[in-house]
């Protein structure tokens, strides 16, 4: 697969080299930095674009979008923005003061939801959302994600019965990188 333009951006902008732990636990000799795509007005809007579009083809029937606090909520909020769905967000973990609220805004039993995620390793974090959401009555069938390092996320999220659609690979990414990285002449 062909990296476009935004995905070029994405290499130039959040992928690092060095030596990482990953959310995992794994070691990794690269990291995509996903505040350093979140937090660039242009890039959020353009990603926001392309999972809205990809949310509407994957799970036409979706009444909103829901993404895992903390790391996909500004990608979940650009793509509410350009798709008109309404999102929610899924804690962590269920709050102990105010409205003592796992899953933050409005939604009815039965809402059929398409999760949005920014960078999936393992699945671990996801398949966590999804746990919640389905115990808050929330239909669950296909998830999104700006990259998918392709470690295993997506068969966990399949055991769960959930499609993981990935805006990239990570392997395409990385060849990306190289390619750009050879020197011309």
């Amino acid at each position: 697969m062909t990296v476009d333009a935004l995905g070029g951006l994405l290499v130039e902008h959040a992928l690092l080299e060095g030596d990482f732990v990953l959310r995992s636990g794994r070691r990794s000799s690269w990291y995509l930095d996903k505040y350093r795509f979140e937090t660039s007005p242009d890039l959020l809007r353009q990603l926001g674009d392309r999972l809205a579009e990809a949310a509407r083809e994957v799970e036409p029937g979706a009444v909103r979008l829901a993404g895992p606090a903390l790391g996909a909520v500004a990608l979940a909020a650009s793509a509410s923005m350009a798709s008109g769905l309404p999102f929610i967000i899924v804690r962590g973990e269920t709050k102990e003061y105010g409205t003592a609220n796992r899953i933050e805004g409005p939604f009815e039993r039965g809402d059929l939801v398409c999760l949005v995620e920014d960078v999936v390793t393992s699945g671990g974090a996801l398949a966590a959302s999804v746990s919640a959401l389905r115990d808050a009555g929330l239909i669950v069938r296909n998830a999104l994600c700006v990259v998918d390092r392709e470690e295993g996320g997506s068969d966990a999220l399949a055991r769960l019965g959930v499609r993981l659609r990935a805006l990239y690979r990570a392997s395409d990414l990385l060849a990306a990188r190289k390619g750009a990285a050879k020197p011309h002449g």
